[in-house]
């Protein structure tokens, strides 16, 4: 049994640093997205390119993950799917969406979305930081070194 990595990738901020633990770990990733990203040249690194529409990625690497596998992405109800796999999700800030916190984080979502639909501004997240950077790279290497630990 062996982790892949699979890359929410569409607006993802946190590509480069996920190669670099990737291949730090020898572990296969999967850059997922709808339209052509530029990837390393490298044999544990692949481009899928999905059809266009409103979750197709999402789709795609909820079908593919298994359990230990991991996910980045700041979709919500895509962190979700992938934990009732026993899949990880982490978010690009190095929030590990757990199976504790993902049902707090859907509720936030539905309400905000409520919100924005009665046509409130809510001021969108704050902007992507190098603390953010930080955590992601801490998060995703604890991830890593925890579930390889788990299938010795």
């Amino acid at each position: 049994m062996t982790i892949t990595l699979f890359i929410d990738a569409d607006a993802c901020p946190v590509k480069d640093e996920t190669y670099k633990v990737a291949a730090r770990y020898g572990v296969k990733t999967f850059v997922v997205s709808n339209s052509f990203i530029q990837i390393p040249q490298s044999p544990l690194i692949e481009r899928r390119i999905v059809e266009a529409g409103p979750d197709v990625a999402d789709d795609w690497i909820a079908e593919q993950a298994v359990a230990g596998d991991v996910v980045i992405t700041n979709d919500i109800p895509l962190a979700a799917r992938v934990l009732a796999k026993d899949a990880h999700a982490i978010a690009p800030n190095g929030r590990a969406f757990t199976p504790d916190s993902i049902g707090a984080a859907l509720a936030s979502r539905a309400l905000m979305e409520h919100i924005r639909s009665t046509g409130d501004i809510t001021g969108g997240p704050p902007p992507f930081s190098a603390a953010n950077r930080s955590q992601f790279l801490q998060t995703l290497d604890q991830v890593i070194m925890r579930e390889k630990r788990r299938m010795r």
